[in-house]
């Protein structure tokens, strides 16, 4: 069920025993692909088995960047069917590893399959990410889009609260309406990082 994002502004300071994903390693090595996205340029930093990276200009180190997004390929979801079974799941650790905000869907039509979207708020005794997840069919195959701004800090669910009550909408529908993904060749072509990484929950 869609829940709406006002009613959970205040759940930022009850969710202290979700969990952040753990902090990344260094960044690789300079690269000239970016993206931009709501007016905001976004360099790589890292992609590994399909999870891709990008952050502003002056965040390249990954254990503390403020804004990131992410573009996750995953290549057993080729259909509607298939992707939505993928954003259950994506939904389902949403739900293990923080607090689900809201979840919407847009129908499929004759020139398009259905999307998805879902935000969730991880918390941590050092820091809250707020998460922003579009899933679609891109070339026939499934992607998860996401876009997370993170607050570091014990205490600052309050400062969460006033940046979704601020923003939480307006990154909503610029990430749905969306059209600056790259393709996925280039984004196969993107150097790789070694094993070492964390698992994203997109």
């Amino acid at each position: 069920m869609t829940r709406t994002l006002e009613t959970m502004l205040t759940c930022c300071t009850l969710v202290a025993s979700a969990a952040i994903p753990p902090g990344a390693g260094a960044a690789t090595a300079a690269s000239p692909a970016k993206i931009s996205f709501n007016g905001t340029d976004f360099l790589h930093r890292w992609s590994q088995n399909g999870q891709n990276e990008f952050t502003p200009a002056g965040e390249e180190d990954l254990n503390a960047w403020k804004s990131m997004v992410t573009i996750n390929v995953h290549d057993e979801a080729r259909n509607g069917d298939q992707l939505a079974q993928l954003a259950n799941q994506v939904l389902g650790r949403y739900q293990a590893n923080g607090r689900v905000l809201r979840t919407d869907s847009k129908p499929r039509t004759k020139d398009h399959e259905a999307e998805h979207f879902a935000s969730v708020i991880f918390a941590s005794p050092t820091a809250i990410e707020a998460a922003f997840a579009r899933m679609l069919l891109v070339e026939k195959r499934g992607v998860v889009v996401v876009y997370s701004h993170r607050i570091y800090g014990a205490k600052v669910g309050d400062q969460m609260s006033a940046w979704l009550a601020q923003n939480g909408p307006l990154v909503e529908k610029a990430l749905m309406a969306w059209e600056g993904m790259p393709s996925l060749a280039v984004l196969g072509a993107l150097p790789q990082a070694a094993p070492a990484r964390r698992a994203d929950p997109a």
